[in-house]
């Protein structure tokens, strides 16, 4: 039977709240409760610490600009896919919708999820997380796998209702996360005070190298908000809509985050932050007992779960944009009759999630696989804007970033700079994933073969 062209099309149903909540949601995982730690350790002085949040709030805020321009002249599936493929051409836009499937997407969800398992393991209800459940694969595992699916079930079934989840739990987080400062400040006692924000670790790595590495952990934190973009064909009036997401969200996310960074330095002075393995909690047991420390692990488990859910929902689109551009396997363009949702693609995404969670399983190994290509195609998707406003009418474009041309260069610079430090920093990985990058290029002259053939 002939497929429709409605076959091959997703109905345009969030609105501007949705993205937002896409955005904000996505951002706001397991970093800002674990980030601090690692900043402190690297600059040791609150000083520096707010100088790197302020540079990563800008450095996200400057591609979060030029994206929303991007994204409102072209409101597109898959977002960064089709961008890069509208200014470079097929094989550029594969190598991106490649990496993202091969490396980037399923290794960031399986960090999340495996995150995930992590925090909720610190509870004694499940403990059992850490044990065998059948030969060498963990619970941990296990639940993980079962998470993945089971919101891969929610994606399926219903593009709007996953994001009205997502909503729901971003309220939830932002909620949590103001709970959690009003107990540093009003709560802390005889503890802390402005005082702490004088100390200073001198164990710190200090120079560049601390400061590059503080920055890392700070953009890991800022993550997130480039995928709303990825769902811009499915969004109501994305000429308002996506801009406010992407420039909003950002905002909203910087202001929490430098809030409960606050927070926390108000009860712990700076050598205690680079020594703890998780500040907040420590920061909250200090000012309000066991429970606080719960509390925390409640905000952090809420917190992945609403990245993982939006960042589940947008991963899809980028392969369902590819197979839909004649550039990847055709039935990955499949749209579900009933409910309007890609659904081989999504299932694709969580199989390959699934295979990581089976296979490699630890958190820190999941995460460094994904560093390297990720900001190597931010910085080539903030690239594009400058072949847009050379090619594109003027009077076309709904959205015009401030401070073109010198902010999206800075970003661009910045991208190249954090590249070349991940492969400093940590060469193993980073060269596996540029590898990993480069066998896109004979699969896609092989799947275009096949294609002519065909």
């Amino acid at each position: 039977m002939p497929q429709s062209p409605s076959d091959h099309e997703l109905p345009r149903v969030l609105n501007a709240s949705h993205a937002t909540s896409i955005v904000v949601g996505i951002i706001i995982g397991s970093g800002i409760f674990l980030v601090p730690r690692e900043m402190m350790a690297a600059v040791g002085s609150s000083g520096m610490v707010y100088a790197v949040w302020i540079v990563g709030g800008l450095l996200s805020l400057f591609g979060a600009m030029t994206y929303a321009e991007i994204a409102a002249a072209r409101p597109l599936y898959g977002g960064e896919y089709a961008f890069i493929k509208a200014a470079y051409g097929d094989l550029m836009g594969f190598l991106y919708m490649w990496s993202w499937i091969s490396i980037g997407k399923p290794a960031s969800l399986a960090t999340i999820v495996a995150g995930l398992t992590r925090v909720l393991g610190s509870f004694e209800v499940f403990s059992f997380f850490s044990q065998p459940a059948f030969g060498p694969l963990l619970w941990s595992q296990v639940v993980g796998i079962g998470v993945v699916w089971a919101i891969t079930l929610l994606n399926i079934l219903s593009t709007r209702e996953s994001a009205n989840v997502q909503l729901v739990l971003t309220w939830l987080k932002g909620l949590l996360i103001l709970v959690i400062a009003g107990f540093c400040f009003f709560a802390v006692g005889h503890h802390g005070g402005w005082s702490n924000f004088a100390t200073s670790f001198t164990g710190a790595k200090g120079g560049l190298t601390g400061f590059m590495v503080a920055l890392i952990a700070a953009l890991w934190a800022y993550d997130g908000w480039s995928d709303v973009t990825q769902m811009a064909g499915e969004v109501k009036n994305p000429q308002r809509s996506m801009p406010l997401a992407l420039v909003g969200g950002i905002a909203i996310v910087g202001a929490l985050y430098m809030l409960t960074n606050a927070a926390i330095q108000y009860v712990l002075p700076a050598t205690a932050i680079a020594l703890a393995d998780r500040p907040t909690v420590d920061a909250m047991r200090l000012v309000a007992g066991h429970w606080g420390a719960a509390l925390v692990t409640i905000g952090m488990s809420v917190s992945m779960a609403a990245t993982f859910v939006g960042s589940s929902l947008s991963g899809a689109r980028v392969t369902f944009a590819a197979a839909r551009d004649g550039l990847f396997f055709e039935g990955l363009a499949h749209v579900n009759r009933r409910f309007k949702t890609p659904d081989t693609s999504l299932i694709l995404q969580a199989t390959l999630t699934s295979l990581l969670l089976l296979f490699i399983g630890r958190f820190q190994a999941l995460f460094s696989l994904a560093i390297f290509a990720m900001w190597l195609f931010y910085g080539l998707t903030v690239s594009t804007v400058f072949v847009f406003r050379r090619r594109d009418d003027p009077a076309t474009r709904p959205f015009s970033m401030i401070g073109y041309p010198i902010l999206p260069a800075i970003f661009i610079l910045a991208a190249i700079g954090i590249a070349v430090f991940s492969i400093y920093n940590d060469p193993r990985n980073s060269l596996i994933g540029l590898a990993i990058i480069l066998c896109g290029i004979p699969i896609h002259y092989a799947l275009r073969s096949r294609s002519a053939t065909r």
